[in-house]
């Protein structure tokens, strides 16, 4: 397992954010979506700011995934979406940016002069999983197989290092 805390900052200090308090606060009904969330800012991080703790007001998250999971994970670390710096757009991103069960997995965080954007690697995700998810699981033995890619999806990505789980490119700030 790889470390599953993130750290920022709130008025100069310090807050440690571990995956197990993202899911105090989101639960347990998008878990990889809260997942895909943590790593996007796992990855985001350290390429925003030298030591990787960013001040959590002073962040702007532009997605094209709108999974609410995704959302709490973010929420819950930088106060984005409270504080409307938090935006969803679908069509954000390359074309070739793998899709989501409603949108694609694409962050832009910026932060200061600085701007990343974070894409998902292929193979993180199972096509078995967007297409149930898609179609909606039906019976109770596609909600079970549902809920079990989502748990599957979420203890994969927290299994892996960020780099290997989302592709990073800094931006240039206009």
């Amino acid at each position: 397992m790889t470390d599953d805390t993130l750290t920022v900052l709130d008025h100069g200090e310090p807050i440690a954010i571990s995956f197990a308090d993202i899911l105090k606060y989101h639960g347990r009904s998008f878990i990889g979506g809260a997942a895909h969330g943590f790593k996007a800012m796992q990855r985001a991080f350290p390429l925003l700011c030298a030591d990787g703790r960013p001040e959590r007001y002073e962040l702007t998250i532009a997605t094209a995934f709108p999974g609410p999971g995704g959302r709490d994970a973010i929420e819950m670390t930088t106060r984005a979406f409270t504080g409307g710096r938090y935006t969803v757009d679908i069509d954000l991103g390359d074309p070739d940016v793998i899709e989501s069960p409603r949108g694609r997995y694409f962050f832009r965080f910026s932060y200061r002069d600085a701007s990343v954007d974070v894409t998902l690697r292929e193979g993180v995700v199972r096509a078995e999983f967007i297409e149930l998810s898609r179609r909606g699981a039906a019976t109770p033995q596609e909600r079970e197989r549902l809920e079990w890619l989502k748990q599957d999806m979420a203890e994969r990505l927290m299994t892996l290092p960020p780099e290997e789980a989302y592709d990073a490119a800094a931006r240039a700030i206009l």
